[in-house]
């Protein structure tokens, strides 16, 4: 684990057997559930990297994504933090991180025509990173909600990685157009 006091060194030589430290000091083997849910986030984190990376020309998104990216760095150090008390938990996901992504997928939406069919991932490579993210962010929600079932997991932290795997849907949507690129719809008669 990287503390303030050791971030100059990367290595810590204390996972070389397998096991690692949560939050708190319990040490776990790195394939623990916890482990799998922050990684999964952490995973997420870095696709949205990507995406935030290559929208060079498009400031508002990019501090969406910015703000989003800090929202689960602050998600895997829940996940990452083994005290299961519903005092701790419900305080790092707030109503208004939600409610911001809410607000950016109702903008979005209306910048889309009405879904009416479903769509392939694919179009503009910006817009198969989102895909890539929203995937992504649909197997941290399997595993979020599978560690809830074992210890306590904020009830926010659920919705807002509930809300994000939606907006990163509606972000490729609304990327494509912005991009004058035609949605591949889905064919059964192919």
């Amino acid at each position: 684990m990287i503390t303030k006091n050791n971030m100059s060194k990367i290595y810590t030589k204390t996972g070389d057997k397998g096991q690692t430290s949560l939050i708190g000091g319990t040490r776990v083997p790195k394939y623990h559930l916890r482990l799998e849910c922050y990684g999964t986030v952490d995973e997420l984190n870095s696709y949205i990297g990507l995406i935030r990376d290559l929208l060079i020309d498009n400031e508002p998104l990019q501090s969406d994504l910015f703000r989003i990216q800090n929202l689960l760095f602050s998600v895997c150090t829940e996940l990452a933090n083994e005290n299961d008390t519903k005092a701790q938990v419900s305080s790092v996901i707030s109503e208004d991180a939600i409610f911001f992504l809410e607000r950016r997928m109702d903008e979005f939406s209306e910048q889309v025509a009405p879904l009416r069919n479903f769509i392939l991932p694919g179009g503009h490579p910006i817009a198969s990173h989102c895909h890539i993210a929203r995937t992504v962010c649909r197997r941290a929600e399997r595993s979020i909600i599978k560690l809830s079932e074992e210890a306590e997991v904020s009830e926010m932290l659920i919705k807002f990685i509930n809300r994000l795997s939606d907006f990163m849907f509606l972000l490729a949507r609304k990327i494509l157009k912005d991009f004058n690129k035609d949605e591949i719809l889905w064919k059964t008669d192919l």
